[in-house]
């Protein structure tokens, strides 16, 4: 959808000249400012700009804490209690970057279930699905590996039992562990290359965003009516809706600054204030909070699959599916609707799946025994029955409610009548 660049109305000669060589300020106008939005977004459409917000966060404490980390097994304990203690105000650094992460997670699956329930993979926006997608698998990457940096007893442990996974790949498992170590045992060279990656792969996030944002603004937003939009249905992006992010931001720092100054350690297993020890094995390894639910779908398969795929490697198998599924849904389904809004039988599927996304996540906390690993080989089975079974036939099945001609139309159908004078 190709759109006319409107000038900003420059006050200064200086910012016209510059702008007329390099149109930063015009594009920055346009897409900032005068954006056409949709003139009914609430607030679930905030957790975007939240996420994007995040990352900055996450980047500007990250360099300034790599400033001060050594990156080396025998002192990395040891840097970063030099950072709590010593630093000037490294303890906040610190706090903000691992408490971020959670908060930066929590704004992205908040986003992504959104998107499921309003249907914004639908026609046109497919490849903006799909490029969310990606920036979750790299965060997901980035922060285990930032996870392993501290060096404490579940840093070394978590890095240990995740990259074993892959050897578990047929003909070239043992290769790829042997490459993410560096070696043949989890060392020096492993969180090295741990360190490295974790620094590099938040601009490579940074510069998918931006992929994911023109995207997005080639064909805008969609909105909770998930029905296509005139230009009467529009409104400039700022102040309306600058005002409302802005809104929202205060309520999402005022939760992320409860974590930081009240609750830093909440998130953080105990064992990991000891020093790595390669000779003492703790008795529950447990993964970050935003890790539980695929480390509850990795242990839920604790039986070989037909005979002829193991278990391990079918737990390997379907962890990474449960997220190389969502690269399909556009096209696994098959309504014409997008929004849940009028598709009342999905609907409470979608919030069941919701709930067992948090069943798994809590399942995922608990040690692989007994009924545990039962409810979370269910939970596993209705994750993807969700998307593989119920999302084509639904769309096939469900009869939806009648769609609104325009957002004007629900507004108005909830007027009262004019009542005549008495």
């Amino acid at each position: 959808m190709e759109r006319d660049f409107v000038k900003p109305p420059f006050r200064s000669s200086v910012l016209k000249w510059i702008d007329e060589r390099l149109p930063v300020l015009t594009w920055a106008y346009n897409e900032l400012v005068i954006y056409p939005a949709p003139r009914n977004l609430n607030y679930w459409w905030n957790f975007g700009s939240l996420a994007g917000i995040m990352l900055v966060v996450q980047i500007a404490t990250g360099v300034v804490l790599a400033m001060h980390y050594t990156p080396h097994a025998d002192m990395a304990f040891d840097s970063v209690e030099r950072i709590m203690r010593d630093v000037n105000w490294g303890w906040l650094l610190r706090y903000l970057h691992a408490n971020g992460a959670s908060m930066f997670f929590l704004a992205v699956y908040i986003h992504t279930f959104r998107g499921l329930y309003y249907g914004s993979y639908k026609k046109p926006r497919e490849l903006l699905w799909m490029l969310g997608v990606v920036i979750i698998l790299l965060m997901m990457a980035t922060a285990f590996m930032g996870y392993v940096l501290p060096w404490g007893q579940m840093s070394y442990w978590a890095a240990q039992v995740i990259t074993n996974l892959f050897s578990a790949v047929p003909i070239f498992g043992d290769t790829i562990v042997t490459w993410l170590w560096g070696g043949f045992v989890v060392g020096n060279p492993t969180l090295q290359r741990f360190f490295s990656l974790h620094y590099l792969l938040p601009f490579v996030i940074f510069a998918v965003v931006f992929l994911h944002l023109l995207a997005l603004h080639q064909f805008g937003s969609n909105n909770p009516l998930g029905i296509d939009l005139t230009a009467k249905d529009k409104i400039p992006f700022h102040p309306y809706y600058t005002v409302k992010d802005v809104f929202g931001l205060c309520v999402f720092l005022i939760v992320y600054g409860i974590l930081v100054f009240y609750l830093p350690n909440m998130l953080v297993e105990p064992i990991n204030f000891e020093p790595a020890n390669p000779l003492q094995t703790p008795l529950h390894i447990v993964p970050e909070w935003y890790f539980l639910p695929f480390y509850a779908m990795l242990r839920a398969i604790n039986f070989d699959i037909l005979w002829i795929i193991p278990a391990k490697l079918g737990g390997v198998i379907t962890m990474f599916s449960s997220i190389l599924v969502l690269f399909f849904v556009p096209w696994l389904d098959t309504s014409k609707v997008r929004s849940a809004t009028f598709r009342p039988i999905y609907k409470w599927f979608f919030w069941l799946l919701v709930l067992d996304c948090i069943m798994l996540g809590y399942l995922g906390a608990n040690p692989p025994e007994g009924a545990y690993v039962t409810a979370a080989q269910i939970g596993t089975a209705y994750y993807f029955f969700f998307f593989l079974v119920l999302m084509p036939l639904l769309g096939r099945l469900e009869r939806p409610l009648p769609l609104p001609e325009s957002l004007v139309e629900p507004v108005l159908a909830r007027e009262p009548e004019p009542q005549p004078a008495k």
